[in-house]
């Protein structure tokens, strides 16, 4: 997949996209385009990385991501075998400030969106009854046209800039550079993806992008913040995440199977990572 600076193109009488999108599996790579973008997944699991984070998306999840943040979703193993019969759809809206006409940002009525839009530099969780209001809206903007699918938006968009039920999904603003950048990550994304149930070297993934060991190292923390070792864990980690939310397999197998090959070492980082353990955690999930 030639990872690509994504463009919803407008159609003539539009001044921002709204599509429902469904495939087998979500099929865009590791990107980033200067739109704003508000996310609903409506069906299929998987993993979804924004900026320097890394979290396990369901049915519901719902993210703001501002421009040129680099993200990626990637559906869990099932999705590309083929033979599921298994669906991921959401609904994606694409618009930029001038989708709103020249001035309308600088009125002071506007001055919590303008908030909003700053905040979502490091992508928005949005949750609670937000998230299930905004996600009916969503919905019905899909069958609306013209003035009224124009207010729906900024109805959304008030609604958004008004709750107390988002949060910030990335620690750090990160910005994509190019798309040989983004072509070198999504390499390394899906790499990582598909081996982390075993050991994995730095060296495998410098060579992967034709790049020196420590050269990659550094440019590897440049553009996600953290280490290509943090990394590789956090993936397993969160995979660790929805096996103990499935609660069949012992703690002791999920860890082994996630890649770590020590339990106390397993144990520790995701405490470091959760602040619980993998038997608190599972119990929050299933009581």
């Amino acid at each position: 997949m030639k990872p690509v600076l994504e463009h919803l193109p407008l159609d003539a009488k539009e001044s921002f996209v709204v599509k429902y999108f469904d495939y087998p599996y979500y099929p865009t790579p590791w990107h980033f385009h200067p739109e704003y973008e508000l996310v609903l997944v409506t069906e299929s699991t998987g993993k979804r990385f924004i900026g320097d984070s890394i979290c396990h998306f369901t049915p519901g999840d719902l993210v703001l991501i501002g421009p040129n943040l680099p993200h990626l979703y990637r559906n869990d193993a099932a999705y590309y075998s083929g033979k599921t019969g298994l669906r991921a759809s959401s609904i994606v809206i694409h618009f930029s400030e001038n989708s709103f006409g020249g001035g309308f940002l600088s009125l002071p009525e506007t001055g919590q969106l303008q908030k909003l839009f700053a905040r979502s530099a490091k992508g928005l969780a949005i949750t609670g009854d937000t998230n299930a209001v905004v996600s009916r809206k969503m919905h019905s903007l899909l069958g609306m046209q013209g003035l009224a699918r124009w207010l729906g938006l900024v109805d959304i968009l008030a609604m958004l800039a008004a709750s107390t039920e988002t949060e910030p999904i990335c620690s750090h603003a990160l910005q994509g550079r190019n798309e040989t950048d983004s072509g070198r990550l999504n390499a390394v994304i899906e790499f990582v993806l598909k081996n982390f149930m075993r050991e994995i070297m730095i060296g495998e993934a410098a060579a992967l992008v034709h790049m020196a060991q420590n050269s990659f190292s550094r440019y590897f923390t440049q553009r996600t913040r953290k280490s290509f070792t943090a990394f590789v864990n956090e993936v397993r980690l969160s995979h660790a995440c929805t096996l103990l939310a499935q609660g069949s397999l012992p703690v002791t197998e999920i860890c082994f199977s996630v890649g770590f090959n020590n339990l106390s070492n397993f144990n520790r980082q995701f405490k470091a990572r959760y602040n619980t353990s993998p038997i608190a955690y599972r119990k929050s999930i299933l009581g």
